[in-house]
């Protein structure tokens, strides 16, 4: 159990920094696509605000020889640079849709049939903003009718990319890195639960021993004190509880071994048909004798791999549970089939089925009589059960069925 214990954390702590790391990957992304885009829209009104070109930076007008104005906004991106490092280029149509101009001066990858052939593009698409291969575009008013601006944004995409890529080795550097820490540091976060564990499964192991020897003594001259006094109803009631502890105590220290990870199962060929329907008419006069209806479904070719002892002992678990907790002239339905898996089933009507809570039905000593009046339970039963199955690789899981039935299903 510490094992599965230690493999539990190290998948919740391996889940959850892949999920922080994903998280802040995708903020980085996001953050660097918008601020790439940004920037793009920031060349591309520029150059829409002087009509297609860069104002003042072209047709013989004076070349750019100072900083923009810090009042400026988008002071800190546009520099005296700016015009002659920036790859653009612009198509204008008048109001019926024809082409007008172009300028393609700025670019030599795009020719002007390559232009219009993008600008048609965009006015189809309808968008005012938006990217065309790796050119970021923008849609203007035009003094004549309509203009569209094409900023190169390669250069800034690859940027962006590589700073991408960098963060993301960066990131999954730090997730090795931690993973390989949590791998070397798990033994000890789950130390003190091992050492917790170890010392209940010493308890228990030194109880049995301890319980043994005077429970058997107390047996052994109860029959002697009944042979020579006689039989006696109080003689009775000490040796049905003496029995009684034996078996809790039995039952204790089965459980305790089915938690070891070494615990090795005797695994052959089962042939879980014909065990079922053997337990199942075991119980039946028990049931029948107690005003009990009983039925069965059960396909007696089913066959399976596992421990045919603790697999024989699981049915019988829930034949007794639901025998002991089923209504007075209540109903008990066992089935079994096989799908794609064995699946076992075993139901009984309980009128009181809303009251209980499922998810606890398998811990250990809980029990569903809040009163824990007596019906010959330990509330380790259905415990057990769910050892057994999970050491076949299976699960068991309780439910409610119209309101008055409680059901145990058991795939292998």
């Amino acid at each position: 159990m510490i094992y599965k214990l230690q493999r539990r954390f190290i998948l919740i702590c391996t889940v959850s920094i892949l999920l922080v790391v994903a998280l802040v990957f995708s903020v980085i992304l996001a953050l660097n696509v918008s601020s790439l885009n940004k920037n793009m829209d920031i060349l591309a009104d520029r150059v829409s605000e002087g009509g297609g070109r860069f104002p003042n930076s072209f047709e013989g007008m004076p070349r750019p020889d100072k900083m923009p104005s810090q009042k400026e906004p988008n002071f800190n991106y546009i520099n005296p640079e700016t015009p002659f490092s920036t790859r653009h280029f612009t198509v204008l149509f008048d109001q019926s849709g024809q082409m007008l101009s172009t300028f393609t001066e700025s670019i030599f990858a795009i020719t002007e049939e390559q232009a219009v052939e993008y600008a048609k593009d965009v006015l189809r698409g309808g968008k005012e903003r938006g990217w065309v291969a790796s050119y970021r575009y923008k849609v203007f008013p035009a003094n004549r009718g309509t203009g569209v601006v094409f900023v190169d944004g390669s250069t800034n995409r690859s940027a962006m990319v590589q700073s991408i890529a960098i963060a993301g080795i960066v990131l999954l550097a730090c997730v090795v890195l931690v993973l390989v820490l949590i791998l070397l540091l798990s033994k000890r976060a789950v130390k003190p639960i091992a050492e917790g564990y170890e010392k209940q499964k010493q308890f228990i192991t030194d109880a049995n021993h301890e319980l043994k020897t005077p429970l058997t003594l107390i047996l052994t001259n109860l029959d002697i004190a009944e042979s020579e006094l006689g039989k006696s109803e109080w003689l009775d009631d000490i040796r049905s509880e003496g029995h009684r502890m034996t078996e809790l105590v039995n039952q204790l220290v089965a459980l305790s071994r089915m938690d070891e990870e070494k615990h090795m199962l005797d695994i052959a060929d089962v042939a879980l048909g014909q065990m079922v329907a053997e337990t199942v008419s075991e119980f039946e006069p028990l049931a029948l004798s107690r005003g009990k209806t009983f039925g069965a479904n059960i396909d007696t070719d089913v066959v399976c791999q596992g421990d045919e002892t603790l697999l024989r002992r699981l049915v019988g678990i829930l034949m007794d549970n639901a025998i002991k907790y089923c209504d007075q002239g209540g109903e008990i339905t066992v089935m079994l089939h096989r799908g794609r898996h064995p699946v076992l089933t075993v139901e009984n009507t309980y009128e009181a089925v809303d009251t209980l809570e499922l998810d606890r039905l398998f811990d250990r000593f809980y029990r569903a009589d809040k009163a824990r009046t007596f019906k010959g339970g330990y509330g380790i039963g259905l415990s057990m059960a769910k050892a057994i199955t999970e050491k076949h690789k299976g699960t068991v899981t309780a439910y409610k069925k119209d309101g008055t039935h409680i059901g145990f299903k058991v795939v292998l």
